[in-house]
């Protein structure tokens, strides 16, 4: 294959490296949190039943924000059933999920557990079933120091201090018929900025999340954010956007260029949230909250009616193979990216729902496949993203046309003065790569770590754990201000580079 190339230079860049598109997300789903994060008796469990195991992976992932409790499961949620002692908390019927949920798990055990992983939490509101005043409690409770009903429950429960959250998500999922509680466009706008403006009365601080399109093949994409935020533009700081990627897909080569459709979607999204700021002669400019995404074999999921009632049954517990490592990396290379108008990402979910981390009862936790370009480019994205000029050859997809193999961006940390590339070679036959970085004065040293670039079925197990691990790649050369590498096929990589 033809070399793609690069042209890298710090004079032109999208922006700051935002720390929160490195988010993650629990939701009382499966087994999430029940056997996931949150397993008393659990030779790994620290106080409070939280699996140290699973603490570890999470910030060894480098997780930055956890969006919680939902997700679907938000929409039929009364948070005060997650509060207070555990032996006096009601079980219930979670009808988004038709689980039995026992509120063993709740606010106080998200709080210490987001502590102990060194996570700044994202709480979603119930708008399905609630409403503001529910909205207003929830909010009181977790950030007023004292004094108040709420804040003083808090306090009972033992925590003095307030947990001063700032990123709450208004609903989930609003626009979608499976929804508990869904409303029109319409609907959902007015009560969107009724509840923002009453949060912002509790506390001034918080940064709040409108509810956009469930995914961008609805018939109502667009129109939805459109509608929405007319009628909240002004009281609301992200508009959200969702959206999985199936393998399953009419041709294989459409799948692996799923970042197509999603760089389509940040595109879309920002017209219209710019399209509506102009009717409304706003100076404000949105940004995107994407906390919904990953690689799912939806299609193969029966939807919720086929599941029966059970406690944190097994569900949709996707084993990721090498393909999906290089497909979810070419996702959060988008995000990246676009780090000008997408403000916070949430990679859905954290612990065995379709998830980067595998645990078993009792038993071990692993990294999936899809772990290891998510940590690398968490460990290793510092400064600011850089904008590329980038010609790639191209292979065709019944989706999307003809797209480039090569998917790639590009950030520098100006007190380090080093480079990390951060680049999916999306085809099947390796991809020579060459980058004009004589722009970048200093840079002697060049390293290359990849992931995947053998068998793209390759899995990692519970008794195979490390089938699928960033390795070191051989050939990569920095020359003259020139870099030369070869990307392997279907393969995350990082290229870094240093100064001498």
């Amino acid at each position: 294959m033809e070399a793609a190339k690069l042209t890298i230079d710090p004079a032109f860049e999208v922006g700051p490296v935002e720390r929160r598109l490195f988010g993650s997300f629990v939701e009382h789903m499966g087994r999430s949190v029940y056997t996931g994060v949150f397993e008393p008796g659990h030779p790994a469990a620290g106080p409070g039943g939280l699996r140290r195991d699973v603490i570890e992976l999470t910030r060894e992932m480098g997780v930055s924000v956890v969006r919680y409790p939902g997700g679907n499961f938000v929409s039929n949620y009364d948070w005060e059933d997650g509060v207070g002692p555990a032996g006096e908390r009601p079980t219930r019927l979670d009808l988004a999920w038709r689980q039995i949920e026992t509120n063993a798990f709740g606010l106080d055990e998200f709080m210490t557990w987001t502590r102990q992983v060194a996570a700044e939490p994202m709480l979603a509101v119930n708008l399905g079933t609630r409403g503001v005043r529910e909205a207003c409690d929830l909010l009181e409770y977790a950030n007023h120091p004292s004094g108040t009903r709420w804040s003083d429950l808090r306090v009972k429960h033992g925590a003095r201090e307030p947990y001063g959250v700032r990123l709450w998500c208004l609903g989930n999922e609003m626009d979608g018929p499976w929804q508990i509680g869904g409303k029109t466009a319409y609907e959902y706008g007015r009560l969107a900025a009724e509840t923002a403006k009453a949060m912002r009365r509790v506390d001034p601080r918080v940064e709040l999340v409108a509810c956009g399109s469930s995914n961008s093949t609805l018939p109502t994409f667009a129109s939805w954010e459109a509608t929405v935020l007319e009628q909240c533009y002004e009281h609301v700081d992200y508009i959200s956007a969702h959206n999985y990627y199936d393998p399953a897909q009419p041709d294989r080569a459409s799948y692996l260029a799923s970042a197509a459709d999603m760089e389509a979607q940040i595109h879309a999204l920002v017209a219209t949230a710019d399209h509506v700021a102009a009717r409304l002669r706003s100076p404000r400019r949105l940004k995107i909250s994407f906390d919904e995404w990953n690689v799912w074999s939806q299609s193969l999921f029966g939807g919720e009616h086929s599941l029966d009632w059970a406690e944190a049954p097994r569900i949709i517990e996707e084993e990721y193979d090498a393909a999906a490592a290089a497909v979810a990396g070419s996702l959060l290379i988008t995000l990246l990216a676009n780090t000008d108008r997408v403000g916070i990402a949430c990679q859905a979910q954290l612990a065995n729902v379709i998830a980067p981390i595998r645990t078993e009862p009792g038993g071990p936790a692993w990294r999936q496949t899809i772990f290891h370009p998510f940590a690398l480019t968490a460990a290793h994205a510092r400064g600011r993203v850089l904008r590329l000029a980038l010609s790639s050859p191209v292979f065709p997809t019944e989706r999307y046309g003809e797209v480039p193999a090569l998917v790639a961006t590009a950030t520098h940390d100006d007190d380090a003065g080093s480079l990390a590339v951060f680049a999916v070679n999306r085809s099947e036959t390796p991809l020579p790569v060459q980058a004009d970085l004589r722009a970048l004065t200093g840079l002697a040293r060049a390293e290359h770590l990849t992931v995947g670039g053998g068998d793209p079925a390759a899995r990692n197990t519970r008794d195979a754990p490390d089938r699928v691990v960033p390795r070191p790649a051989p050939g990569a050369a920095l020359s003259g201000g020139r870099l030369s590498a070869v990307l392997p096929p279907l393969s995350f990589n990082v290229l870094r580079l240093s100064p001498a």
